[in-house]
């Protein structure tokens, strides 16, 4: 056995035994820690962070679609596609170095913060030189998305630690700060380049990003040595749990779906005869709606149920986008309707993944669940606009096949949340939990896995005709899970 291997199983054994016993673990936490105080200021430390990282590359929409109407650096589609791609997958990529380095006592999460600022800074400056396609390839594509991801890895595990019983409420308030910077900047960038033109855009973006930017990774503090935090960037033993892999297809599916819409919002705008004002317009009120949106999912995960919230959510946007998007959107009333109602619950998975990946793996391997998570959407985040640019074709009805292509993803992704929360439900029932705990194990940080690989049967099958019913029960029952 290999020394990772032994790593691997120390940390798996370590997070078993605090997890072992429930009630008694959250009792000793809950005399130790009390939620809230400053674990506010993290939120809004958090919240900036977004607004200035995911907000920024939500304007990227505005970009793309100056880009294809004016052919400024060529007339490569996919190329321009692929910028927006690298941005996301780059800041995924980066995610196993980001979290060995808030593990590195010498390093920490403010300094990897720090440096994802300086990284994203140094992105919007070189995009203002830019000449070529290649040249923003590796500005506004690499260098942007390299400070995005060390901003965003490091500082995603944090808001968690700081609650318990409003922890799905708070992440959702951090989340929000990317709908709230995407409403800002996609009026405020389409405003700089018409009137000041697209390098001084890009400056101002710089200097904007890394004031804000800084002032944030000093407000935010993690505690990663009071909740023992594991940071191992390659924990592949997740993956023999079929739940995380249920949790890692809903959102993989979810990230195409959610890229394709976020990017081609205002391009599609544009092509059924609206002005780019009014399609920058539309995409900021997308951007909008996911900054209201997400504090009002958090808050109605926390009382009806994480997994029933993210998968009805989940649902309801396909629905819009087989429907509204695909058969209604063709006025500037109706665009605008339909970015308020699918930017709710659009980026449903951003709003929950914390809370979620906590239920699955247990809160003190949220940041190695979290790396591998990053890793794993790595390719969707890549391609995801280049297959709706290949998708999309000129003339009436060009958006036709990726609206549908985008609707389908929603509802494949809800497919598997729903059997992620069958799963669940299962976890519940086996353990026979009287109501205090099942609402503690319901609420808290994944014990039941954890409780699961303690029975003396092996770690997660169906073994009788009996379990196998009581897994497909949580198809259909209604539950707060």
């Amino acid at each position: 056995m290999t020394q990772s291997d032994t790593r691997a199983d120390d940390i798996q054994g370590r997070n078993d035994s605090v997890n072992e016993n429930p009630s008694r673990s959250n009792s000793r936490s809950q005399v130790e820690f009390k939620e809230g105080g400053y674990g506010w200021a993290v939120i809004f430390g958090v919240f900036l962070l977004n607004a200035h990282t995911w907000g920024l590359n939500s304007s990227y929409a505005v970009f793309l679609a100056y880009y294809l109407r004016t052919g400024t650096f060529g007339t490569s589609q996919i190329g321009f596609a692929f910028v927006g791609g690298l941005s996301i997958s780059i800041a995924l990529l980066v995610s196993p170095l980001a979290t060995t380095l808030v593990g590195w006592k010498r390093y920490g999460t403010r300094l990897t913060i720090f440096t994802g600022v300086v990284f994203e800074t140094i992105g919007f400056i070189g995009s203002s030189f830019a000449t070529k396609l290649w040249h923003l390839l590796l500005s506004q594509g690499v260098s942007f998305g390299l400070g995005m991801g060390l901003c965003f890895v490091a500082s995603a595990s944090v808001p968690p630690q700081w609650f318990v019983k409003r922890r799905s409420f708070a992440n959702a308030i951090a989340a929000s700060g990317s709908g709230f910077g995407g409403l800002c900047y996609s009026l405020a960038t389409n405003a700089m380049i018409t009137n000041i033109g697209l390098p001084w855009a890009f400056r101002i973006l710089a200097i904007v990003c890394f004031v804000v930017n800084t002032v944030a990774s000093y407000l935010i503090r993690d505690r990663n040595e009071a909740v023992g935090a594991i940071h191992v960037a390659f924990n592949w033993k997740l993956f023999k749990r079929p739940a995380f892999l249920l949790f890692e297809a809903w959102m993989a599916i979810s990230l195409i779906a959610y890229i394709i819409l976020v990017f081609s919002i205002v391009d599609y705008c544009q092509s059924v005869g609206l002005s780019a004002s009014q399609a920058s317009l539309v995409g900021a009120m997308f951007n909008l709606a996911q900054g209201l949106g997400r504090p009002v999912i958090g808050l109605s995960s926390d009382s009806v149920g994480r997994l029933n919230i993210a998968n009805l959510c989940t649902l309801f946007c396909g629905l819009l986008c087989f429907f509204f998007w695909t058969f209604g959107a063709t006025s500037l009333a109706a665009c605008i309707v339909f970015a308020l109602l699918s930017g709710s619950v659009a980026g449903v998975m951003w709003a929950t993944v914390a809370p979620i990946c906590a239920e699955v793996v247990g809160i003190a391997l949220i940041p190695s669940a979290l790396s591998m998570t990053w890793l794993v959407l790595v390719l969707p985040a890549t391609f995801a606009e280049v297959i709706a640019v290949s998708l999309r074709h000129p003339g009436p009805g060009g958006y036709l096949h990726v609206q549908l292509f985008t609707a389908s993803l929603y509802v494949g992704a809800f497919i598997f949340g729903w059997v992620l929360r069958a799963w669940k439900v299962w976890e519940l029932d086996q353990l026979r939990l009287d109501k205090e705990q099942r609402e503690l194990a319901i609420r808290d940080d994944g014990v039941l896995s954890s409780a699961l690989d303690h029975q003396p049967q092996t770690s997660y099958p169906l073994p009788s005709t009996k379990r196998r019913l009581s897994f497909l029960r949580g198809l259909w029952v209604i539950e707060r899970v």
